[in-house]
C-alpha cells in the first residue's frame, strides 16, 4: 500500500540517524513536505549514538561514547544520502565529498595496531593462524544462519583462535565479544571480507574530517531544519495502538508524554508512523576525574520501555528481551580526554610513529581491561580551543582487574583509568603532567553491543512487517537479512527500505556490497587469512 506523498504525515518516534534519515529520503525522494514530518524524540537534541558533546562531568571537557569507522564499499546508502546534505562548513561540498577529501589528505595507515604487555609493538601482518583455525573459519561460513543458531562465537572456535593477532584486531574493530552471536560474525566476515587484508594498518577505514555529530548529524540536522521538518524534543512515546486484522495492521494511536502531561496522537489514513525501538547508548551515565559512573540495570531510557509494551502486540514485533535482558554480556565503558597539554599526543606519534589522523586503533592485547586508544586527527571538535586535544578509548573486560590500577575498569575513576592507559604504554616518565593538565570522561553504557546477542529467527521485527500498512520499525534492533547492525549503515539502509515502500519511490536501494563475489577481493581476502 502507497500514500500520496503530497498529503502524508509521518510520524517518527525517535531522532537518532535512522528517523534522520527517514524523514530526509521522504522529502528528498518522496517529495513530502518537510512541515509534514514530525520528529519526536525524548532528549533535547538529535543524532542518538552519534553524539560529541560538552562532558555532563567535567566544565570545559569533551566527550564522545563511541567512534565510527566508515568503508567505501559496505556504506552505499550512507553515501547515497550524504552525497546531498551540505557539509558542516560549506554548503557548496556535500557531507560526502568533504569526507572524500578529507581521507585522500589523511590516509589511514596505523603502524602500531597491537601492543603487549611489555609495550612492545606486535608485527600484526602475522595473523596467527594455524590449520585448525582456518578451518574453523571456513566452516563458519559455509554454515547458515539457521544451522547457526544462537550459538555463541565461542562455540564454533577453539581457544587458540580466540588469542590469534586476527580475533584480537578483528575483535576491536567491530566490538566482539566471546559470547555474542555467531550468525552475526558470520555476517560481518561477509559483509567485511574486504577488510581481511586491512586489519593489521585499518587502511580500508575512511573518517569524517570532525567527529560524526558535528561532520554528519549538524548538517543533516541544518538541512531538516530548513525543509521545516517539526522536531519536538522533551517528547517520549510510552504505546502505541494497532488494529486487530492481521493481514491489513494498522497503527492507529501514539500515546506520548511531555512537558504538557500525557496525551494521544490519532493517525489519520495519510499517516505513517516510524518506530524506533531499542537503543545502544540508552541509560548511559557519565564519571569525571574523580568519580565512577553509575550502571543502571533497569531500563530508565524510553527506548526499550516502548520496545517492550509493542512486542506485547504482536508476536512478530521481536522480542526486546533477548537484546536487553544481560546487562553484563552487553555493557562496556568508554573514556574520552581532553588534554590542555600536548604532551601526551607527541609521544603518541613519536610511539606509534604515525601523524595525526593517519593513525589507527591501538590495542592492548595483554591489558586486564583489554583496552583499544585513538588519537585521530585535531580538533576533533568544531569548538574545540586552541592548545586543547582529545583521545578516545574504551575497555571490553571491564569487570577485570587492572594491571596497575588494582580494580575493576568499571569501579575505576576517569583519573585512575588514565593512569592504567600511561602504564600499560610505558609512559610513566610523563605520568605526573599528564595527569595535571587532563581531564577524563568515562562513559558506562549498558548496551553498548546488546545488537550483538544471540539471536534467532523473530527476535528482530522485520522493518516492515508482514501486513504493516502503515508503520515500520527503524534501528539497530529490527531485521535486515544480508547487513550488519552496528554500523551507521544498517539504520540508513532500514529507513530507506520503509520509506520507498510506503510512499511509493521508483528508485533502486543500492545493493548490499557482495566481497565474496568479486574475485580480487576474496583472492586477497584469502591470502591474508590462509598464508
Amino acid at each position: 500500500m502507497t500514500i500520496d506523498p503530497k498529503r502524508a504525515h509521518l510520524w517518527i518516534v525517535g531522532g537518532g540517524i535512522a528517523g534522520m534519515a527517514t524523514a530526509a529520503f521522504a522529502i528528498r525522494d518522496a517529495g513530502v513536505p518537510g512541515e509534514n514530518i514530525h520528529i519526536l524524540e525524548e532528549l533535547g537534541h538529535v543524532g542518538g549514538a552519534m553524539d560529541a558533546v560538552d562532558s555532563p562531568a567535567i566544565r570545559g571537557a569533551m566527550v564522545t561514547r563511541g567512534a565510527r569507522m566508515f568503508c567505501d564499499e559496505v556504506y552505499q546508502t550512507t553515501w547515497d544520502l550524504f552525497s546531498t546534505i551540505p557539509s558542516l562548513e560549506d554548503p557548496d561540498v556535500t557531507v560526502r565529498q568533504e569526507m572524500l577529501d578529507w581521507n585522500d589528505k589523511h590516509e589511514t595507515h596505523g603502524k602500531t595496531r597491537l601492543v603487549d604487555a611489555r609495550h612492545r609493538i606486535q608485527d600484526a601482518t602475522d595473523y596467527g593462524l594455524n590449520a585448525r583455525d582456518r578451518l574453523e573459519l571456513t566452516r563458519m561460513l559455509a554454515l547458515s544462519e539457521k544451522a547457526l543458531g544462537a550459538r555463541r562465537i565461542e562455540d564454533l572456535f577453539s581457544a587458540h583462535f580466540l588469542q590469534t593477532n586476527f580475533w584480537h584486531m578483528w575483535r576491536t574493530t567491530f566490538a566482539f565479544q566471546k559470547w555474542n552471536s555467531a550468525a552475526e560474525l558470520r555476517r560481518y566476515f561477509l559483509r567485511f571480507i574486504q577488510e581481511f587484508d586491512n586489519l593489521d594498518t585499518l587502511s580500508g577505514v575512511r573518517r569524517t574530517k570532525y567527529n560524526q555529530n558535528d561532520s554528519m548529524i549538524v548538517p543533516l540536522q541544518r538541512w531538516l531544519a530548513a525543509e521545516g521538518v517539526d522536531v519536538r524534543f522533551g517528547t517520549r512515546v510510552t504505546d502505541v495502538d494497532f488494529t486487530n486484522s492481521p493481514q491489513r495492521r494498522r497503527a492507529t494511536c501514539l500515546h506520548v508524554e511531555d512537558s504538557a502531561g500525557s496525551r494521544a496522537i490519532d493517525l489519520g489514513r495519510n499517516d505513517l508512523a516510524f518506530l524506533t525501538i531499542g537503543s545502544i547508548v540508552a541509560d548511559t551515565t557519565y564519571g569525571g576525574n574523580d568519580t565512577v559512573p553509575p550502571l543502571v540495570r533497569d531500563r530508565v531510557d524510553g527506548s526499550w520501555s516502548l520496545w517492550e509494551e509493542l512486542a506485547k502486540k504482536a508476536p512478530d514485533f521481536g522480542r526486546p528481551n533477548t537484546f536487553c535482558g544481560n546487562v553484563d554480556e552487553s555493557k562496556w565503558e568508554s573514556f574520552t580526554l581532553t588534554m590542555h597539554s600536548d604532551t601526551l599526543v607527541k609521544r603518541w606519534v613519536e610511539y606509534t610513529g604515525n601523524e595525526l589522523g593517519t593513525g589507527a586503533m591501538t590495542t592492548l592485547i595483554d591489558s586486564g581491561w583489554y583496552m583499544s586508544a585513538v588519537v585521530v586527527a585535531q580538533p576533533h571538535f568544531v569548538n574545540q580551543p586552541e592548545g586543547t586535544y582529545t583521545m578516545w578509548g574504551w575497555g571490553l573486560e571491564i569487570d577485570n582487574e587492572g594491571d596497575y590500577v588494582k580494580k575493576k575498569m568499571s569501579q575505576a575513576t576517569g583519573t585512575e583509568i588514565l593512569t592504567e592507559l600511561i602504564h600499560q604504554f610505558g609512559f610513566e616518565d610523563i605520568l605526573e603532567e599528564v595527569l595535571a593538565t587532563t581531564d577524563v570522561t568515562t562513559s558506562m553504557m549498558p548496551y553498548a553491543s546488546a545488537l550483538f546477542a544471540r539471536r534467532v529467527p523473530g527476535d528482530r521485527p522485520k522493518v516492515i512487517p508482514d501486513g504493516a500498512q502503515n508503520f515500520a520499525f527503524l534501528g539497530q534492533f529490527t531485521e535486515l537479512p544480508g547487513d550488519v547492525v552496528f554500523t551507521v549503515e544498517y539504520s540508513i539502509h532500514g529507513a530507506m527500505h520503509a520509506v520507498y515502500e510506503f510512499l511509493g519511490v521508483d528508485r533502486e536501494i543500492p545493493p548490499i556490497y557482495q566481497g565474496l563475489r568479486d574475485p580480487k577481493v576474496s583472492l586477497k581476502a584469502l591470502q591474508s587469512a590462509f598464508t
